[in-house]
């Protein structure tokens, strides 16, 4: 009976010389460090949308494509009360032409963005666009929201 099984401790052998001896453990334990990692991963997946701000407009609806290219367009928003926005910041309409320049300088083919809100006045949207056309700027684009129907294609 058990003529096959070695004798000692049970571990095939070895005794107490095996992994731990002389030398110590010589690997690193990865395992918490790939917790953390994913731990860090879900929370920066979860906090990214809500860092994205800007000015809330309600944007007219269109069955236009998106407007292809590369470099990072710049928005413009005019909002229901008459207000205009670069980006997030409050501007005039008459410092709109002056600040675009300061902000992108010899660069007059970047993409212009104009977000109107769906209850402004049209014409308050072309004196916008006539301000950064004024400056210099030809790549202004009308911004919309496409509707549901047009998204799911």
């Amino acid at each position: 009976m058990g003529a096959g099984l070695p004798q000692g401790s049970g571990r095939g052998g070895r005794g107490r010389r095996g992994r731990y001896a002389a030398g110590g453990f010589n690997e690193i334990n990865v395992t918490p460090f790939v917790d953390v990692m994913l731990v860090l991963l879900i929370i920066f997946m979860v906090a990214a949308p809500m860092m994205t701000t800007g000015v809330t407009v309600d944007l007219p609806k269109a069955k236009a494509t998106a407007v292809p290219g590369s470099d990072e367009p710049l928005s413009v928003t005019i909002r229901r009360d008459g207000k205009i926005y670069i980006q997030n910041t409050e501007t005039a309409l008459e410092d709109l032409g002056s600040k675009l320049q300061a902000i992108l300088g010899e660069k007059k083919e970047t993409r212009i963005f104009v977000r109107g809100d769906a209850a402004i006045d049209y014409g308050q949207v072309m004196r916008v666009i006539g301000e950064i056309n004024g400056a210099g700027f030809s790549k202004v684009a009308l911004l919309t929201d496409q509707p549901p129907a047009a998204r799911r294609q």
